[in-house]
């Protein structure tokens, strides 16, 4: 618990850095990883994000207004209505991705390439009950 929060604190700090909240970080690079038009419904969200209809409802409130991402109702039930990565939200996660990346990489920079390897497959073995047995 306490690696985790140092860990949590310099993410925080970074993503601050950038503009961007965590959670923010999170929507983002999910929208990025779906195809294009990278969008998806909050219940889509609610599934990956294992967060509440009311976090994303937030989250997505605020990076509208910053121009990152947008809601778009579904052409065939005006119900549904999905939340789109913006040009700009795709310019943001494409630039801060690879500088996250290194950040998480300085947090294991003083381990071995066997140690690293290691430490990914004990903390697998505890993700897997979490993730549906699927801990990659």
């Amino acid at each position: 618990m306490r690696l985790s929060r140092f860990w949590d604190a310099e993410i925080r700090r970074f993503m601050a850095d950038h503009g961007l909240q965590p959670g923010e970080f999170d929507v983002l690079c999910t929208l990025r990883r779906t195809e294009a038009p990278h969008e998806l419904t909050a219940t889509e969200f609610m599934r990956t994000a294992l967060v509440t209809s009311g976090a994303i409802t937030n989250r997505v409130d605020r990076m509208e207004a910053k121009g990152l991402v947008e809601r778009v109702r579904d052409t065939e039930d005006r119900r549904v209505v999905r939340i789109r990565l913006t040009a700009k939200g795709m310019s943001v996660i494409d630039e801060v991705y690879p500088l996250h990346a290194a950040n998480q990489e300085a947090f294991v920079a003083k381990l071995t390439e066997a140690d690293r390897a290691l430490l990914i497959g004990h903390l697998s073995v505890l993700l897997e009950p979490y993730e549906g047995g699927s801990a990659n």
